[in-house]
C-alpha cells in the first residue's frame, strides 16, 4: 500500500492501545496519533492519566478519546471496542499493551497471583483480539500488535508469572497470524528489552533483578519512543508483509 505524497502513514486509521495511560503504552498512543490515527487511550482505572494523554494528543492536533476498561472483563472489552466504533467509525489497529510486571520469589507466588498476571497479559490480549477481529476484517489494513517482553524469550528470575505470560503472547501472536491471514489482518509481537520507564515500586523493584545480569550491546537502555516507532511501522504500510513475527527491540541485550 503506497501512501500519497505528504499523507501521514496512518491517516484515517483507528487504533485501540490498551494500557496506554503511561510509559510504553502512552508513547505508542502518542506516536500512532502523530502519524494520523485516531486513538482510543485505555487504562483500567487511571482516569486522570488517561485524560492527560488524550489532552496531549489533542494539543498536538491529533484525535483521541479515553476509555476506562478492564481488559480481563468481557463486557468491558466489548465496551472498549464499541468506543472506537461509535467515536471514530471503525477499527483498524489493536495494540495489546496492558500488563503487570511484578517480581516475587517462586515460593511466594500464590495461585491467585499467578492467575491475576496471566489474566491481564493473556486473557486480556485474547479478549481484545476476539472483540476487535470482526472490525479489523473490514479494514483494508487490519493489524494487531502485542507487546511482549525480553524475559519471555531469555527467562528471568523472580517473575515466573510474568515470564510465562510474555512467552504465551508469542504463541497467541502466531495463532492469530494463522487465523487472520486470509482476511489480510496481520499479527505481530514487539518484545522490548530494558527501557527507561516509571515503575510502580510497590509491586516491582525500581531496577528489576534481571537488569543486573543483562547488558545491552549498545551500552544504554532504550526509550519508550523507540518501541513506539517499531509498533507504528508494523501498523502502517511498511509492515503489511510481516505477520506472526516477534520483533526484538533491546539494543542487543538478547540476540534471537
Amino acid at each position: 500500500m503506497t501512501q500519497p505524497t505528504g499523507q501521514r502513514p496512518l491517516e484515517g486509521r483507528v487504533a485501540i492501545v490498551t494500557g496506554s495511560a503511561r510509559n510504553i503504552g502512552k508513547a505508542i498512543a502518542v506516536r500512532l496519533a502523530a502519524e494520523g490515527a485516531a486513538v482510543v487511550v485505555n487504562a483500567r482505572s487511571s482516569r486522570e492519566q488517561v485524560e492527560q494523554v488524550v489532552q496531549e494528543i489533542h494539543d498536538s492536533g491529533g484525535k483521541a478519546v479515553g476509555c476506562l476498561a478492564d481488559v480481563t472483563n468481557e463486557s468491558d472489552v466489548e465496551r472498549l471496542t464499541s468506543c472506537a466504533i461509535e467515536t471514530f467509525g471503525g477499527l483498524d489497529i489493536l495494540v495489546n499493551n496492558a500488563a503487570v510486571r511484578r517480581e516475587a520469589k517462586l515460593q511466594t507466588v500464590s495461585l491467585e497471583d499467578w492467575k491475576e498476571i496471566l489474566s491481564i497479559i493473556l486473557d486480556g490480549a485474547f479478549l481484545c483480539a476476539r472483540a476487535a477481529t470482526p472490525h479489523l476484517i473490514k479494514s483494508s489494513a487490519g493489524a494487531i500488535v502485542n507487546i511482549g517482553g525480553m524475559t519471555g524469550s531469555s527467562g528471568g528470575s523472580d517473575r515466573v508469572h510474568v515470564v510465562t505470560g510474555k512467552a504465551g503472547l508469542m504463541g497467541l501472536t502466531k495463532a492469530l497470524a494463522w487465523d487472520l491471514a486470509d482476511y489480510g489482518v496481520t499479527a505481530n509481537l514487539v518484545s522490548p528489552g530494558m527501557v527507561e520507564t516509571k515503575r510502580d515500586t510497590s509491586t516491582v523493584a525500581a531496577k528489576p533483578k534481571h537488569h543486573a545480569i543483562h547488558k545491552p550491546l549498545l551500552g544504554r537502555r532504550g526509550t519508550a519512543a523507540e518501541i513506539a516507532g517499531v509498533v507504528q511501522m508494523l501498523c502502517g504500510p511498511d509492515g503489511r508483509f510481516m505477520t506472526g513475527q516477534t520483533v526484538h527491540v533491546n539494543g542487543g541485550t538478547y540476540l534471537n
